[in-house]
């Protein structure tokens, strides 16, 4: 690792090899409002943050509106399905910045899909339509913060309340009481073939799903008061899930694939799970949930990240990455293939430098 190089330079490599590698309207899945996109772009919104560099914002902005007309109608997004509403977090900063009423009128479009998104009999929300009754932990990252943030900018509440009553549901549903660990699914009807007969829970618990969750959840609690009353249980949330992930950090400072199951035949360590924990902790410790000993573990995380990468001239290579996967056993998480610099892995180590350059 280059001991002169900030988190903050290596976003910026990164930032910069995807921009040389896709005009921003060629980002895949091309022409789709898609949290691909979503999760990648939040990343280089992170890093514009913190250098200011206005090709950066301008790189968002020529993605969001490759897809939004000029009526603020959006093109080619599947209503049925969560994944699809995620990509609207970046019209915050578009409309603070331009003012354009364009993106006032996409927010006004999907926050009532999740408003009204089909819920199973306890009120979790399905993943998407194809998933009837099933909750995947995936699903907080794709609706929970842009409620909570449409919830404290336009004085709607509710939408704060339902993304607090998610996450809880989540966490009763989901969280596995030796391991504090949360499954990836739950199968409200048990009928899946993956589901516990008993239980309606999936068998594993899979690095990136859970990442998701306290990088949402910390997210949304940005828009919440410490007086509301869901607060404190969200600040457990977060803590006790946490304190669990880092009881399964590997020697090497990463975490594995499937998380709990480090010395197993097939498991292997995987990079986009161990750059969202790396981004939670510090997000956590910043927020008085975690002590301040656990920058030690996200310091390790990502020192880990940041020797597995790899250069081609001057593009930065972000690999080891999941690529996206149903639920499913043992066998079928250790299979999935991996990727090198797909949105999912490049948006989470965005995420993670950014974090990390408040601590180095």
């Amino acid at each position: 690792m280059n001991q002169n190089r900030k988190p903050i330079d290596y976003a910026k490599a990164s930032c910069e090899t995807m921009m040389r590698k896709f005009a921003a309207q060629d980002l895949p899945p091309k022409g789709h409002f898609h949290y691909h996109q979503g999760v990648f772009l939040s990343g280089v919104y992170q890093t514009y943050r913190l250098c200011g560099d206005e090709r950066y914002f301008q790189y968002i902005k020529d993605w969001v509106d490759s897809i939004i007309d000029e009526n603020g109608e959006i093109h080619t997004f599947d209503k049925g399905q969560l994944d699809d509403i995620q990509p609207g977090i970046l019209l915050y900063p578009l409309l603070d910045k331009t003012g354009d009423q364009r993106y006032q009128k996409a927010l006004d479009t999907l926050l009532p899909i999740i408003r009204d998104f089909p819920r199973n009999k306890d009120g979790g929300f399905w993943h998407k339509e194809g998933c009837p009754e099933q909750m995947w932990l995936d699903g907080l990252y794709m609706a929970g913060p842009i409620c909570a943030e449409y919830a404290a900018r336009f004085q709607q509440p509710e939408y704060l309340e339902l993304a607090a009553k998610q996450a809880l549901l989540m966490e009763e549903k989901t969280r596995d009481d030796k391991t504090g660990l949360w499954y990836h699914a739950w199968d409200c009807s048990h009928r899946e073939d993956w589901a516990d007969q008993e239980t309606g829970l999936s068998h594993e618990f899979w690095g990136r799903s859970i990442g998701w969750v306290p990088v949402a959840i910390l997210d949304e609690l940005d828009f919440m008061e410490p007086s509301h009353p869901q607060y404190e249980k969200l600040c457990a949330l977060v803590r006790n899930l946490l304190e669990s992930v880092c009881r399964y950090q590997s020697a090497d400072g990463r975490w594995y694939q499937v998380v709990d199951k480090g010395g197993k035949e097939g498991n292997w360590l995987e990079t986009s799970c161990s750059c969202l924990y790396t981004a939670a902790i510090v997000k956590a410790v910043h927020k008085g949930i975690l002590p301040e000993q656990y920058l030690e573990q996200a310091v390790k995380g990502y020192e880990a990240v940041i020797h597995s990468l790899a250069w081609e001239g001057e593009d930065l290579l972000v690999g080891g990455v999941c690529i996206g996967t149903g639920v499913g056993d043992y066998r079928h998480y250790c299979e999935r293939p991996t990727s090198v610099n797909d949105l999912h892995g490049v948006g989470a180590f965005l995420l993670m430098c950014a974090q990390m350059e408040t601590v180095m």
